[in-house]
């Protein structure tokens, strides 16, 4: 689309080629579509990109347009059928390279050099492109981390002993929060770099190649307890439950769900002396207990009758009940409880797209706003290759 027909937004100026397949690329490209930079998606003919095959589906919806998850990655964006590993392909990839600002690309490494794209070869024929490869271990991996799932990254970069508080201790989770966190997070970093490169190249007339590792991107969000264990405050060892500071802080099942509390500081434990009404057992806990005499013993039994009263109570209520004395008491949200949430509402989080053939559903939009040119829901995800004919 020719810059003076498009909407006024962030970033209306910038061409974008994704030749992205996974998650990580594709909610990059994601964010600069919806800030309004021209992302034109390259999918194989026939079948599209893999996550057009992966679910939850929308019912009566024909494959390959029936993916909810391909239907969020994708928004505002154009679908052109290329297979760049043809002779034909790489001739029309080369003419779109000549009008891009950015490629995306989320393939293993070295898949690049197999099509052309090698930073090298990029520098010397698109001296202003901007190119970002999001790979699971970075551009020079080991050969047995050439190929990684986000499990894999996931538990290789600490995350797994980070997450603590499983709701049964004893069977702790194989992944922590969402399939394709490693991704969503490398995806976020990616669409910040490329921002950044693209503004100076803006000033020095030069592109960038961008390495992004989503081990590494995971490693750099440990915070706190990976500095405990650096100064050696925290045995590499421990238990997982060690992360929530010694307390009966975790996830406790309610009558219709899950609650989750923290609890380190007297003032908690003043709150949750009276959320449960004062009973007796509470009588033989110092008031400081939390800060100078948090032992395994009063944790355990801490933790019991906290179990024993939300065993009893709905999660909404036991947590509004809390909240209102000063206790870290929250609900474990599902996807119900998300949307119907007053605070979602009262932002506007969620937003209503119809696509063509899998219908209307709601959407999670961004947590900011710009005040000018915020981030919107244009279009639905693409039809496979509905804009081959005319990609710009």
């Amino acid at each position: 689309m020719p810059l003076e027909q498009r909407e006024a937004s962030a970033l209306g100026a910038l061409t974008v080629l994704e030749l992205a397949e996974g998650v990580g690329g594709e909610y990059c490209g994601k964010l600069l579509a919806d800030f309004g930079a021209t992302v034109i998606k390259l999918e194989k003919p026939g079948c599209g990109s893999p996550t057009r095959s992966l679910g939850p589906f929308a019912p009566g919806a024909p494959a390959p347009e029936s993916s909810g998850l391909f239907a969020w990655l994708n928004t505002n964006k154009r679908s052109v059928a290329l297979d760049v590993t043809s002779a034909a392909g790489a001739a029309a990839l080369g003419a779109l390279l000549q009008r891009a600002d950015v490629v995306i690309d989320d393939h293993p490494a070295g898949w690049l050099s197999g099509v052309g794209l090698d930073p090298a070869s990029i520098e010397n024929s698109h001296p202003g492109l901007v190119l970002c490869s999001i790979t699971a271990f970075g551009q020079s991996p080991p050969g047995e981390r050439l190929h990684a799932e986000d499990l894999t990254v996931f538990h290789s970069s600490g995350w797994g002993y980070h997450t603590p508080s499983a709701a049964d201790a004893g069977l702790p989770p194989l992944k922590g929060p969402g399939r394709f966190l490693p991704s969503y997070e490398a995806g976020l970093e990616a669409a910040m770099c490329v921002v950044a490169a693209v503004y100076e190249r803006d000033v020095s007339g030069q592109g960038r190649f961008i390495d992004v590792s989503k081990q590494q991107v995971l490693a750099s969000r440990i915070d706190y307890v990976l500095g405990q264990m650096v100064a050696g405050e925290l045995p590499v060892g421990t238990g997982r439950t060690a992360f929530d500071l010694g307390g009966p802080a975790g996830i406790f099942p309610c009558r219709d769900g899950y609650a989750y509390i923290w609890m380190s500081a007297p003032a908690h434990w003043k709150a949750l002396r009276e959320l449960l009404g004062d009973p007796d057992w509470t009588a033989s806990f110092p008031e400081h207990w939390l800060e100078r005499e948090c032992t395994p013993e009063r944790v355990a039994q801490c933790r019991f009758h906290i179990a024993e009263w939300l065993r009893t109570q709905d999660k909404h209520e036991a947590a509004a009940a809390a909240q209102k004395l000063g206790l870290t008491l929250v609900a474990v949200n599902n996807a119900g409880d998300l949307v119907a949430s007053p605070q979602y509402r009262f932002r506007g989080f969620f937003a209503e797209v119809r696509h063509p053939l899998a219908g209307a559903a709601l959407h999670p939009t961004v947590p900011y706003r710009l005040s000018v040119t915020p981030a919107k829901l244009r279009t639905p995800a693409p039809l496979l290759g509905q804009h081959t004919q005319d990609p710009l």
